[in-house]
């Protein structure tokens, strides 16, 4: 992705990262503008909902790299179980800028993905409308009716050594609706690894869905950057 959009491109593995606080949050870019975080899996990306739910990435900041200096604002939402990629915005100014960006369709995301099962081709996308289902929050539903359109693009990643049974998987969400993916990739009879809401039980302790890559627009110059935090697998 990089190198289509000439892009300035910062691999976690590459470049280097620093932790912040004890969490396992990880920075990728701080300036005055904008952060981004490669977020753990279970640590929310927007504020928590009770005071018994571990805290989100703003907070964690906070009480660490970005210590009495103005709270940021994540600019989009991962799952609390998805990990990865996380821009937020420290400024007023940069968190339009971005909304912008995410309003014109000039973010590009891509995820890694283990699921369960074999993918029935190399590649494919998926043409599915999701509705939240009422008789079972916050699990999403293919709805035909009542469902908002979303598209997903998914290609299989071999050679990786994993278990019988297991498929890695790059994905490209075209929209952006909740459990987009993950509704997607378990209407193919593929879930993700771990994923309680739409697969069958496992063993596995965490949700195998990582945001793996992001490619936006610098909010201030407007440069274009690549931003890259491989998954690690350890099954």
């Amino acid at each position: 992705m990089g190198r289509e959009l000439g892009c300035a491109v910062i691999d976690r593995e590459r470049e280097g990262s620093r932790a912040s606080g004890t969490l396992g949050l990880r920075i990728l870019l701080l300036d005055k503008h904008v952060v981004v975080v490669d977020k753990p899996p279970g640590m929310p990306s927007v504020p928590a909902r009770t005071p018994h739910d571990p805290p989100d990435v703003a907070t964690v900041l906070a009480a660490g790299e970005l210590a009495n200096q103005p709270r940021p604002e994540a600019v989009h939402r991962l799952d609390r179980d998805t990990s990865g990629l996380l821009v937020l915005a420290r400024t007023a100014e940069a968190r339009a800028a971005l909304g912008r960006a995410f309003e014109g369709g000039l973010v590009r995301k891509s995820y890694r993905a283990l699921v369960v099962g074999r993918l029935p081709g190399p590649e494919g996308v998926v043409h599915l409308p999701l509705a939240p289902d009422a008789a079972a929050p916050p699990r999403q539903r293919v709805d035909p009716i009542l469902g908002r359109a979303a598209t997903s693009r998914w290609v299989m990643v071999d050679g990786l050594g994993l278990p019988d049974g297991v498929t890695a998987v790059d994905l490209n969400p075209v929209t952006g609706r909740s459990h987009q993916l993950r509704v997607h990739m378990a209407w193919l009879g593929c879930p993700v690894l771990g994923d309680r809401l739409y697969g069958p039980n496992s063993p596995v302790g965490r949700l195998w869905l990582h945001a793996a890559q992001i490619a936006f627009p610098h909010p201030a110059s407007g440069q274009p950057l690549s931003l890259i935090a491989p998954l690690a697998v350890d099954l």
